[in-house]
């Protein structure tokens, strides 16, 4: 069935996504009176930080708020939110977190989404449960021109059981990329028998400490991945390890080093981020994780519990049985390990079927803008110095449509969300006519103490193909310009990314 969403003057513009993200776009829209609706899919906000819940961010609670959303908790009389937020004040009683903490995802949807959410500007434009399934114009296709600039969009949305057609006359995407991770084959296509041995592979940041516990205890995992997704599962399962005999680690790298995954160490600007590499390269040296480089993931292969192959999908749900990955170099060099636990921290890549009705110009190797591309091509570098941007190099030949967050960076590995928050304050104020301060745009990052790249290391990446490894939660100076120290953390962490800690 099909109706249409009651048309307001003027149209809404629409946000897809309440990820951190899309949650500081609709902040940022309320903040300027500008009329919007906020879409989410899932029951609640944040749905994916939920996903990833259980992982500390690098981030201290001062940083990870976008300024435009503490001004509306503060004028909504947050308990904490009001408080002094730069100053010592904010940590006296009653006023909430030390912002010298950092939280974890949960506390980061609990302490700060979800009272977001809850503000008279946001909370009369939100949506749940509403999936946005296709965006167009309203009776225009890509392929129609003229008069396209004046017709609204049109938001068709899925939302208790119905099929809804929304008018619009502007959409940001936060959408994210946390639902389409990339697939373990390091050609970019699945592995061979992947799909068959799905019941045997998780992907980012499993909770292996707590509500996967049982999956991974007493086993042998192989973790695929160089970023920090794939380091935080690693000094979760070391720790396992501490309590569980039996429970074994191999840790799956493209590369021929693993010094882009220790990272800066001391010269890290942000203590927490350069301790997670050192742990991790200690666990190495200790010999508690198991190093395979140079593997270049081909194969799956389910293993019986009489270490037979069989790939059919009886033999995936055999308690007791393992699988074997072979890695096939290009030179014909074979390796192969044997477990019974696979955890793909391999990345995400965006899904831009959303959109597939409106002219995009993505750049063809990462899928990100064509202008943002050169600013972000881990193929130059894959550090967090990230230039500043904004609605210039966000814009798309389809007017009016924007993709921040995550999503925006394609499969760029080196997303900060307080980019993401820059990004969606620049993008609003130009929907606002703003754009002396749409193109303002401002952004300081601390420096992490090593920039791996193909030039100086000769290491490609990641085992598979090349992966979200940074993600940052921090918020805004005055007047919603970035100028903090932020968090380089393991996934995208609005609606479609992850974690740290």
């Amino acid at each position: 069935m099909s109706d249409t969403f009651p048309e307001t003057t003027p149209l809404p513009v629409v946000v897809v996504g309440a990820g951190p993200v899309g949650m500081a776009a609709a902040a940022h829209l309320a903040e300027r009176g500008i009329g919007f609706l906020l879409l989410e899919a899932g029951d609640a906000v944040g749905a994916a930080v939920r996903q990833w819940g259980h992982v500390r961010l690098f981030s201290p609670w001062r940083y990870c708020v976008d300024e435009a959303a503490r001004t509306l908790l503060a004028k909504a009389g947050a308990d904490w939110a009001g408080a002094d937020w730069a100053g010592s004040a904010w940590a006296e009683p009653g006023l909430g977190p030390d912002p010298a903490t950092a939280p974890t995802g949960a506390e980061l949807v609990e302490r700060y989404l979800e009272p977001l959410a809850a503000t008279p500007g946001i909370a009369p434009n939100l949506r749940l449960g509403h999936r946005v399934v296709a965006l167009s114009r309203v009776g225009l296709d890509r392929v129609r021109t003229a008069g396209r600039e004046s017709v609204p969009f049109l938001v068709r949305v899925e939302a208790d059981g119905r099929t809804t057609d929304l008018a619009a006359r502007a959409v940001i995407d936060a959408t994210g990329t946390w639902g389409t991770p990339n697939v373990l084959g390091a050609s970019g296509l699945p592995a061979q028998g992947e799909a068959e041995a799905a019941a045997f592979i998780d992907h980012a940041l499993p909770d292996v400490l707590g509500t996967a516990r049982t999956d991974y205890a007493g086993k042998h995992t192989l973790v695929v991945g160089s970023g920090h997704s794939a380091a935080n599962t690693l000094l979760a399962l070391a720790e396992l390890a501490e309590q569980e005999p039996g429970t074994r680690i191999s840790w799956a790298i493209r590369g021929g080093s693993a010094t882009r995954s220790y990272g800066g160490g001391d010269a890290d600007a942000l203590p927490a981020r350069g301790a997670l590499g050192t742990r991790l390269k200690k666990l190495v040296a200790d010999g508690r994780v198991e190093l395979v480089s140079q593997f270049s993931m081909q194969a799956v292969r389910v293993l019986d519990e009489t270490g037979h192959g069989d790939s059919t999908a009886e033999a995936a749900t055999v308690e007791a049985a393992s699988v074997e990955v072979t890695s096939l170099a290009a030179d014909g060099t074979e390796k192969i390990v044997v477990a019974e636990r696979i955890v793909g921290a391999t990345g995400f890549r965006p899904d831009h079927s959303l959109a597939a009705e409106l002219r995009l110009d993505l750049d063809p190797i990462l899928g990100s803008t064509r202008a943002l591309a050169p600013l972000i091509d881990p193929n130059e570098h894959s550090c967090g110095t990230v230039p500043p941007h904004g609605v210039d190099e966000l814009a798309h030949p389809e007017p009016d449509f924007y993709a921040i967050g995550m999503k925006s960076y394609g499969r760029a590995p080196t997303f900060l969300l307080a980019t993401g928050y820059e990004q969606a304050r620049s993008v609003v104020a130009a929907l606002d006519g703003d754009w002396d301060a749409a193109r303002d745009v401002r952004l300081e990052l601390p420096a992490t103490g090593v920039c791996s790249t193909a030039s100086t290391e000769g290491d490609a990446g990641c085992c598979g193909p090349s992966q979200p490894a940074s993600v940052s939660l921090a918020g805004g100076s005055e007047g919603g310009l970035l100028s903090r120290p932020l968090t380089i953390v393991g996934s995208g962490a609005d609606s479609g990314s992850g974690c740290c800690g």
